[in-house]
């Protein structure tokens, strides 16, 4: 009966070093968080504009697409929180 070969185990090579980690801009958490507060204040004052019946010019003639907005403006901050390292 034929023996079977011995299998050779590769040399050990440690894993190589990660380089630097990376560091966000200096502009993107001010960015950020700007954005959440001004689409959480655009919806806030289209909801207290509605309910008090204060005209906002811009506001009213847009009427349900200010949520839209808020929430677009939200959406982007948590888009470049995605960036933040």
């Amino acid at each position: 009966m034929a023996k079977s070969k011995v299998r050779k185990k590769a040399v050990y090579t440690p894993p190589q070093k990660s380089k630097a980690p990376e560091v966000s801009p200096r502009w993107l958490a001010p960015t950020m968080v700007v954005l959440w507060l001004i689409g959480l204040a655009w919806i806030a004052v289209y909801y207290i504009s509605a309910a008090t019946g204060v005209d906002i010019p811009l506001m009213t003639g847009l009427k349900s697409w200010n949520l839209l907005i808020g929430f677009v403006a939200i959406i982007l901050g948590v888009g470049l929180s995605t960036k933040w390292r």
